[in-house]
């Protein structure tokens, strides 16, 4: 069974879970109305691969943010998100990825909180690079009143599911000692076997793979599964995408930590947290591999759901607010219509091409 049958069977087993909601269903697609955290406790165990989601900032107190002024105190807040991180832990793959959008004034909170079940990778700063005039309060703001620096950038907090048992708390470093031992193999012999020597010392990759300071490439990762298969020990072993974390960058993209992705400009209907389309396509398409599940439990506007649908994932929007729930529906809609009529033209195409050259 492929990895994508796979992400077939979790999506399907994700939308028996949550049938008794009200729930808009489409190819590829699950927009589902009520409150995300009891939600996502009907939502299998080890299924989601992303979870990219933009929950209220809590520090920004703006009032057409639904949540953004429910809690009296820091504490109350982390907490709350606190019970989201124990259910995204559970519902993660354990070679998933996290990204949570959140205040400057909060993330060093929330990640020390996460750190209590996630490995945090990085703390992304949004820098909002915006044209003149379209700055919100930071052209409007008595700059002479400041008495810290102005919070113009956001921050995106990037985690990993944190697995004890090794020293950087890797899933992986764990699956591999275990096979390897089952397989009877020493670290030193899985190392001859798959030629992963040391630059430097010419000691093994092996050990480092154990203890998760870093993972293999897709060629060594099929070296190791010929060494561990040809023992005869092990029937056997999962696709690449079930064990490494994906994650796919190049010079040519962003790859630092600092994003500049310009907000979105108002518009009639805009969601008032509403994220550019571009920068959610960016983490998707670094974070996961095709057909994955992501998961936007504070879905607003809808956009990571048409982000995922564009680069040929599986989507789950939980949305609390029912009219945002409804725009969400309708833009998936139009989305599939819009992909119809292209592979409608294209079929037409294809066909005129193709009674042309039979006329020859």
């Amino acid at each position: 069974m492929s990895y994508t049958t796979e992400r077939v069977k979790d999506f399907n087993n994700i939308k028996k879970s949550v049938s008794h909601l009200k729930v808009s269903s489409a190819q590829n697609s699950l927009a589902i109305l009520g409150d995300s955290l009891e939600i996502i406790k009907s939502i299998p165990s080890n299924s989601i691969s992303l979870i990219l989601t933009d929950p209220p900032y809590h520090s920004t107190k703006k009032k057409n943010i639904t949540g953004d002024t429910d809690f009296n105190s820091d504490k109350e807040f982390i907490d709350w998100i606190g019970s989201y991180a124990e259910e995204w832990h559970r519902i993660l793959r354990p070679n998933g990825s996290i990204y949570m959008f959140c205040s400057s004034q909060m993330s060093s909170h929330l990640e020390v909180m996460l750190s209590q079940k996630f490995n945090i990778l990085s703390n992304i700063v949004w820098t909002k690079p915006n044209e003149p005039g379209f700055d919100g309060w930071k052209q409007k703001m008595k700059k002479d009143s400041l008495r810290q620096w102005y919070p113009h950038s956001e921050r995106i907090i990037f985690a990993a599911p944190a697995i004890e048992g090794n020293l950087h708390r890797s899933y992986f470093a764990n699956f591999l000692r275990e096979q390897r031992k089952i397989s009877g193999l020493s670290g030193h012999q899985l190392t001859e076997l798959t030629g992963a020597y040391g630059k430097i010392n010419h000691g093994g990759a092996v050990s480092n793979w154990e203890t998760g300071r870093n993972i293999p490439s897709r060629e060594q990762y099929n070296k190791i599964i010929d060494a561990l298969l040809n023992t005869g020990k092990i029937k056997l072993m999962p696709y690449y995408e079930d064990v490494i974390r994906a994650f796919s960058v190049n010079e040519h993209i962003e790859f630092t930590d600092i994003w500049n992705f310009p907000s979105v400009r108002s518009y009639q209907g805009k969601h008032p947290a509403e994220k550019p389309l571009e920068m959610l396509e960016h983490i998707i398409q670094s974070s996961t591999f095709n057909d994955d599940i992501v998961l936007d439990c504070f879905a607003g506007s809808g956009s990571t759901a048409i982000a995922s649908l564009k680069l040929n994932r599986k989507t789950i929007a939980i949305e609390l607010e029912e009219s945002h729930f409804l725009n969400i529906t309708k833009r998936i809609k139009y989305f599939h219509d819009q992909e119809d009529q292209f592979c409608m033209k294209e079929s037409i195409k294809l066909q005129n091409e193709c009674s042309l050259f039979q006329t020859a």
